[in-house]
């Protein structure tokens, strides 16, 4: 049940006046069913999975808190009795903290497990075929791989370690740890929550708002537009550009228009779908956290990773990065690269190394294929460079004095993404050699009369798909600009005047239907990161 069906429309219909007539104690068991409902729908073995995952946090959850509840027994007894010490105090943390960290390993080990054996067996299968005969080749397994695996897999790990930590409390009703894992609006595409953040809202009584509701309904209508008028529209030509079986056709300058023609659809179809999953959410009260703020403003990679895909980012720098960080291994490690190899190695060193695991590990998330890992390695390799020459850049301001000027800053944001797209064409072409060719023919087979010939006409998009292209893009550019000078949400102008805001709300609703692209045998187009 696609998000842009007939069928997802009117389940959402039926759940918000469900939610709001029920009485209060009832909102949360109701978002629970209808978030099982809805994975059985798409398919219902996928329940099994989701449900293992569930119960196996759920007690985890349980047997780490009850570990650390006996620890405080055990130190309260002793105050009581005159027995504490603070060497026996420091004897039953280290206790508890060694069980909880075994019933952590346990619980992460098992279901980081299903997520490797469901998305990469056939990987690790296919890449150990290459260094095998033909007769002795290994099939590959025909395995189910539940939706949104990694989203629901990544938000239960978070949990865990939180929960290991002593950030959160482990969760009592294993319902309510039920609703948190498959709350249905991110089982798609995210954000990735933290339980912490999720639970203050997901679990609470919500009484019906005019504001809050039609708030949420304005976002899920302006995620609906990025994705059926821009996203649905412009992947018609990214499809024809990045054929494979017609690489000999669109190269060159047909390249450089497949790499803004994919940014501008990844970038409408990602955001669209977050719009719809916050709009939902935001409708019966619920706040999800923001997943982007105009990384197409960013005016290095850096920067850009700290607005695209925020949840991704956070999770894996505070549940990989930092840790390993500060790992005893690494810190020895350190600590011998500045003694042997000089203070410039030992500072960058495990710094270095953490990086580079975080990246290898986030390509390996997106997908499993040598290009999403290639796509992974090459972010890491421009952050690193681009800090390894921050102090190049401080001379280079400091002379020219161009760091404060508007020209220049719109350059630094149009570098951006030219990086950003050119690295994603690992993404597009799904082949790393075939990427590294085609890339290289933007600069070595020059074609660029395509853009004064009618060459881009051929692409299956009309004229009058350019012109409402434009018109969606300018659309959201403007919005777009209005936050970054403003930092405020253009819906909170709109709200003070009734007229306006009803318009605006029936003006994008009329908009997406008449212009949303449709056509003869329509199948709505699954949301780029369904896949997971």
């Amino acid at each position: 049940m696609l998000f842009v069906s007939y069928e997802f429309i009117a389940f959402t219909i039926i759940l918000f006046v469900l939610y709001y007539l029920l009485p209060k104690k009832w909102q949360w068991p109701l978002l629970l069913v209808a978030s099982y409902v809805f994975y059985w729908i798409a398919n219902p073995y996928y329940l099994i999975f989701i449900g293992t995952t569930t119960i196996s946090a759920f007690a985890a959850g349980i047997m780490m808190e009850k570990a650390q509840d006996r620890c405080d027994l055990s130190i309260k007894n002793a105050k009581a009795d005159g027995s504490y010490t603070s060497d026996l105090k420091k004897s039953l943390k280290a206790k508890a903290k060694a069980s909880k960290w075994k019933i952590l390993l346990i619980s992460m080990l098992f279901n980081l497990g299903i997520l490797a054996v469901t998305k990469y067996t056939n990987f690790v299968i296919d890449n150990i075929n290459k260094f095998l005969s033909e007769g002795s080749a290994i099939k590959a397994i025909d395995l189910i791989i539940p939706m949104g695996i990694s989203f629901y897999t990544f938000k239960t790990v978070g949990y865990l370690i939180d929960t290991y930590r002593g950030t959160c409390k482990a969760e009592k009703n294993p319902f309510k740890l039920a609703l948190f894992v498959s709350f249905f609006p991110q089982l798609v595409q995210g954000p990735i929550s933290r339980y912490g953040n999720l639970s203050k809202t997901l679990f609470e009584p919500h009484k019906f708002s005019e504001k809050t509701f039609t708030n949420g309904f304005i976002r899920i209508l302006w995620g609906y537009f990025k994705k059926v008028v821009i996203a649905d529209r412009i992947i018609t030509g990214v499809k024809v550009l990045i054929d494979t079986n017609a690489t000999d056709t669109y190269y060159g300058a047909y390249v450089f228009v497949a790499m803004f023609f994919y940014a501008f659809q990844l970038y409408c179809d990602f955001t669209g779908g977050i719009d719809i999953t916050i709009g939902i959410a935001q409708s019966l009260g619920i706040t999800v956290e923001e997943n982007f703020n105009l990384p197409y403003f960013s005016k290095n990679i850096k920067e850009y990773w700290n607005r695209w895909h925020i949840t991704m980012g956070s999770w894996f720098t505070d549940y990989i990065f930092y840790p390993l960080s500060v790992d005893k291994n690494m810190l020895k490690l350190s600590k011998w690269s500045r003694e042997h190899l000089g203070k410039f190695w030992g500072k960058r060193l495990t710094v270095y190394i953490s990086a580079f695991l975080v990246w290898l590990a986030t390509g390996v998330w997106h997908g499993a294929a040598w290009n999403f890992i290639v796509w992974g390695l090459m972010n890491f390799v421009v952050i690193m460079v681009s800090q390894e020459c921050d102090p190049l850049y401080e001379k280079f301001h400091k002379k020219f004095g161009w760091k404060n000027k508007a020209w220049y800053g719109v350059f630094e944001i149009l570098r951006t993404i030219v990086l950003m797209s050119l690295i994603r064409m690992f993404d597009c072409y799904r082949d790393v050699p075939l990427t590294f060719k085609m890339v290289g023919t933007m600069f070595y087979k020059f074609n660029w009369n395509i853009f004064v010939d009618g060459s881009l006409l051929k692409l299956g998009l009309s004229g009058a798909d350019y012109i409402v292209l434009l018109a969606g893009l300018a659309i959201i550019l403007t919005v777009s600009i209005y936050k970054y000078r403003t930092k405020k949400d253009i819906r909170d102008g709109l709200y003070k005047n009734p007229w306006v805001w009803y318009g605006i709300m029936a003006i994008l609703l009329i908009v997406t239907l008449l212009f949303g692209a449709y056509g003869h045998g329509y199948d709505a187009t699954q949301f780029i990161y369904n896949q997971f």
